[in-house]
């Protein structure tokens, strides 16, 4: 159905690219500049915004977010000028290496603030529609992990429906990534243990 449209050099610069961009750990840099530590050894030992947020700085888990989703945004609407394709591998290659940074032992954050990135680098109007799934079952749910896995679920779909079939293969493998990343959280919604929004617990 899909063909590809890059030769084997650009296909692997733009991989490069992508990964080295995606793998800088934003969450521990920061925590570390502010004399915080290493954001790793506490909560659940993840770099990512929602880990940082446990050292009681609102301000520098905002910063996490937002960096960590612009590395993806920037990844793509700078591959993108070679094209979509290019976009695509150096969209993907970002949030493996968000995911699994070469730097941190291959151990990194579960995804969700690079995916927002990526939509927004590939498909703009994607942002609004992650934003209004996300904000409106955490309203209802208080469940921060339930409505990013429903938001990444419905993203593809939503892809699809506008056209962008291409884009949609590529986040269906991101959303099966990101719900196997949140694997813990989603046997714990299943037994009711998962901590809610403003929760101490």
């Amino acid at each position: 159905m899909f063909t590809w449209q890059l030769g084997a050099v650009p296909t692997l610069a733009a991989l490069a690219f992508g990964y080295l961009l995606g793998s800088i750990p934003f969450g521990l840099i920061l925590t570390r500049m502010a004399g915080l530590g290493d954001v790793r050894k506490i909560g659940s030992g993840n770099i990512g915004a929602t880990n940082v947020l446990r050292t009681g700085n609102r301000k520098l888990a905002a910063a996490t977010l937002l960096l960590d989703a612009l590395k993806g945004t920037a990844a793509t609407a700078i591959a993108s000028r070679w094209g979509l394709d290019a976009g695509l591998a150096a969209g993907f290659a970002a949030f493996l290496g968000h995911l699994f940074p070469v730097w941190l032992g291959f151990k990194g954050g579960k995804g969700v603030a690079t995916y927002v990135g990526l939509l927004l680098g590939l498909v703009p109007l994607m942002l609004a529609v992650f934003a209004v799934v996300w904000i409106g079952l955490a309203y209802l749910t208080r469940y921060s992990s339930l409505s990013a896995l429903v938001a990444t679920a419905a993203s593809p779909v939503v892809l699809w429906l506008l056209g962008h079939e291409k884009v949609a293969v590529l986040f269906v493998l991101l959303t099966l990534i990101t719900w196997w990343k949140h694997s813990a959280n989603i046997g714990r919604l299943l037994n009711g243990t998962e901590s809610r929004i403003g929760s101490k617990g």
